[in-house]
Parts: C-alpha cells; structure tokens; sequence
C-alpha cells in the first residue's frame, strides 16, 4: 500500500463503520456515527502535531510540559457531506480555525465544479486536514488539495470513512506529498462513479435529502 495511505483498523472504528454502511442506518444515527468516527480518526491524523516545552506549576512544584506549538491546525470540510465530520475533529481541537470549499460533481463528466470558497487569513501558515467522507474518483479532492497549494498552504491531510482504490491512485498521482487517512479501501468504483460497496451517498444520509 502506499506509503502515504494511512488505514486506520481499530475495532472502534470499523464497528461503527459497518453500522454506517447499513442502507438500514437513519439520517439521526449516521450524523452521530459520522461525529464519533471523526472523532477517533482525528487522534491519528494529528499524532505528529508539532510540540513545545513550556513551564507550568503543579500543586507539587514546577516543572516543564508540552504543549502543542503554534498557529497548527485548520479543518476544511468539502461541502457538503464534508461538514458532517467537523463537529468530531472540533471536539478534539475547539480551537483550530475552519474553511469551507464548495465543490459538487457533474453527474455527466463526474468532473468537479467549484462554486465557494472561504478559507482563514492565515491558511499558509496551518497544516489543514480535509474532511470528506468518500473519496470516489479523487475528483474533487484533487481540485481541493490544488486550490489549498494555490493559498501557499504547505501541509495538508486528508480524512475519508471510505476510500476507494482508483481514488487513491488519482490523488497519490497528482498530489503525492498528500498524507490520506481512511478506515476503508474498497475495490472498486460503479459506473456512476459511486463506490462498491461503500455506503451510498454521505451527504444525502448525513442531511436526509433522500
């Protein structure tokens, strides 16, 4: 596998991500399995996070701690099924800023198309983890590791539940100083593009739209 391909196999994570995969699963169940799945991936997207020395007082004495360092970290969710894994990666990280990247699919040349943008002032400056859910052509990611380059933005991450194999070779191909976080690799993408097995569409189970 990939070097840069992190799958991320804990029984926690792959528990929930069969309930997930369930056409079974309602709207309610698959937001809150989204936030927990987000949650638990998010200890291992940011395990190498830059630290720094400071000194504090305990109720013993004073001693020397880390903590982590700088202006670190911004979440960019691509809309809209993107924005059903930030409330778990915030409950780690309540402070770290958030953007948004508006991109949808044309159904007919499975292309992606950019329609908003808002990103912090600071981006350059932050290492960003991309939350999207499916990763199926690669399509839409790609343009949003490309528009994030385009702001200076040195360090980026990508977190999906699901990825699929032709999706992490059309990412690793243009983007491959591109780290990409999943707990699923399937086989195989149907010819409308979806994932098989996968788990349908996020965003329409995220929001109920379907």
């Amino acid at each position: 596998m990939n070097e840069n391909v992190k799958l991320l196999d804990h029984p926690l994570l792959q528990h929930k991500l069969t309930l997930l995969r369930d056409k079974n699963t309602g709207s309610k169940d698959f937001r809150e399995l989204v936030k927990e799945i987000a949650m638990l991936m998010g200890y291992e997207v940011t395990r190498n996070l830059p630290l720094k020395e400071t000194t504090i007082e305990t109720p013993i004495c004073k001693t020397t701690s880390n903590v982590i360092s700088g202006k670190t970290l911004a979440i960019v969710p691509i809309l809209r099924a993107g924005l059903g894994m930030v409330d778990g990666m915030l409950s780690l990280l309540p402070t770290a800023k958030v953007g948004h990247i508006g991109l949808y699919r044309n159904e007919e040349t499975l292309q992606p198309v950019e329609y908003y943008c808002k990103l912090p002032k600071d981006i350059e400056q932050r290492t960003v983890i991309i939350t999207e859910p499916m990763l199926a052509t690669g399509g839409s990611i790609v343009a949003a590791v490309s528009l994030l380059k385009s702001y200076g933005v040195k360090n980026i991450k990508i977190m999906c539940l699901v990825t699929s194999k032709p999706g992490i070779e059309e990412v690793s191909a243009n983007h491959p100083d591109v780290q990409i976080f999943t707990t699923a690799i399937d086989e195989k993408l149907n010819d409308i593009g979806y994932i098989t097995p996968g788990l349908g569409d996020a965003g329409d189970r995220i929001f109920g739209t379907k």
